[in-house]
């Protein structure tokens, strides 16, 4: 059983959504049509494949965990679309699964083996295609003022060698020049849509199993406990057991 087995049924639910106009925005900048085609690695529950369907004809999404791939499998019929799904790693898809006109990571390039997903990603990439790489977060510069002590929780819990792996993500995140460096391959543009929503204390306190270093897995029998007091923090901040939320979604234009 994979790290994030435990939060498939849940993530595509709990984690800041990425809205419509993020998925329009973007579009925009890159003007698929219905000849495009579109690989999503490390799909999760198919956020990104999704989102980004209308805008393109044939669309793959690949991750390496089952249950993952379970939960896209019902979203994608919820959805009524046509995903074809993949179980793998994006480092050893097969090469004659061809190139693609978009290739789109969401937060899962530090799972990634760097040199051979970039050795990869030279034959996935048509010669004029784009890879995007996307995230959606609640904002941190203080408009959510929630979050500062939710993540103290969180980390106060978490196992500290999953702490740290969830901080390798963020910064790796934060340095596609580095990743992208010695290969074809550099960020051109960020693109950067923020929303408002309104989210239920109990969800956004549940949130906090969706991520691997605070999963039902990682914490096991601290759970209840974990929860408890992420609902004693965020009491102080909701109205009628709802909590406002600023997500930023951004997507990093990288192209040869």
């Amino acid at each position: 059983m994979g790290r994030f087995a435990s939060t498939a049924s849940m993530y595509e639910h709990l984690r800041p959504p990425y809205p419509r106009e993020f998925f329009r925005t973007v579009a925009h900048k890159l003007s698929p049509t219905r000849e495009s085609s579109l690989i999503d690695l490390g799909t999760g529950p198919g956020l990104l494949a999704l989102g980004f369907g209308p805008y393109v004809g044939r669309v793959v999404a690949v991750d390496p965990e089952p249950a993952m791939l379970d939960a896209a499998r019902l979203a994608t019929a919820r959805a009524g679309r046509h995903v074809t799904l993949i179980e793998g790693k994006a480092e050893t898809l097969p090469l004659d699964i061809g190139s693609f006109d978009i290739v789109t990571i969401g937060r899962a390039l530090h799972w990634m083996d760097r040199d051979a997903v970039l050795a990869r990603l030279e034959e996935l990439v048509a010669c004029d295609g784009a890879i995007l790489i996307c995230a959606s977060f609640s904002a941190t510069d203080g408009r959510n003022p929630w979050l500062d002590g939710y993540n103290e929780i969180r980390r106060r819990w978490s196992p500290a060698k999953l702490w740290e792996e969830a901080g390798k993500g963020t910064r790796t995140h934060r340095d596609l020049p580095a990743f992208f460096r010695g290969s074809s391959f550099h960020p051109t543009e960020l693109v950067t849509v923020e929303t408002n929503h309104l989210v239920g204390l109990w969800e956004l306190a549940e949130r906090t199993l969706t991520y691997s270093s605070s999963s039902r897995e990682a914490l096991g029998e601290n759970v209840e406990a974990m929860l408890r007091d992420v609902e004693n923090h965020l009491v102080s901040f909701h109205h009628d057991y709802a909590i406002a939320e600023t997500i930023v979604s951004t997507a990093e234009i990288v192209k040869r």
